[in-house]
């Protein structure tokens, strides 16, 4: 009688691959392609400066160019208003949505919030253009995700970055004050999406 265990075992490690490859993927980015990074002030590099934010770290890890369009204070019906214009001027391979964080420090409506981060994700994608949506943490003790990142990730099939934010702003060694980070946070912002994108395919 054969041995079953070669045929159980090949089994067991096809489904470990179909696992590992789960989820959405993203197009490869060419090496003269172009990355926007847009949001508020995490995005913009608040605290430290320009060569330490993390759109210029990930440039250099992922030799791609990386637009760092993050404005400070930004809330997300802004940020919907400027990112019309924005894309038209970079024309970009590959979005890095990170915003929302502004409305929730002010209390605002989150159903706007998402709304405005939804039409944010049509734009881009009616152009052809992949996103990868950052979620930002409630407030709270714990500094769980906002539910309305994952409900967004989910309804559009998005690549999804669910825990860096909140990993981060919870430790004080990562931290420049109660909201933004060091040169050592955000450099580790830019090696888990370079990680990331490595992962999904666009790198």
């Amino acid at each position: 009688m054969p041995n079953p265990l070669p045929k159980l075992l090949i089994a067991s490690l096809s489904l470990l691959l179909l696992q590992g490859c789960g989820g959405p993927k993203l197009e490869a980015i060419p090496p003269n392609g172009t990355i926007l990074a847009f949001g508020d002030s995490l995005t913009a590099g608040y605290g430290v400066g320009e060569a330490q934010s993390y759109p210029t770290v990930l440039a250099e890890l992922s030799d791609r160019t990386v637009i760092n369009a993050g404005i400070s204070g930004e809330t997300t019906t802004e940020g919907l208003a400027r990112l019309p214009g924005v894309l038209a001027e970079t024309n970009p391979d590959l979005l890095i949505l990170l915003e929302g964080g502004n409305d929730i420090l002010r209390s605002q409506d989150l159903s706007q919030t998402k709304a405005n981060l939804a039409a944010m994700v049509e734009l881009a994608q009616d152009q052809d253009i992949d996103v990868v949506l950052v979620g930002v943490p409630q407030r709270s003790i714990t500094a769980s995700i906002a539910p309305l990142y994952g409900e967004l990730a989910e309804d559009y099939g998005l690549v999804f970055e669910e825990d860096l934010i909140r990993t981060l702003i919870r430790n004080e060694d990562y931290k420049s004050d109660a909201v933004h980070f060091n040169a050592q946070g955000y450099r580790i912002m830019a090696e888990e999406l370079h990680e990331l994108l490595y992962k999904k395919g666009a790198l």
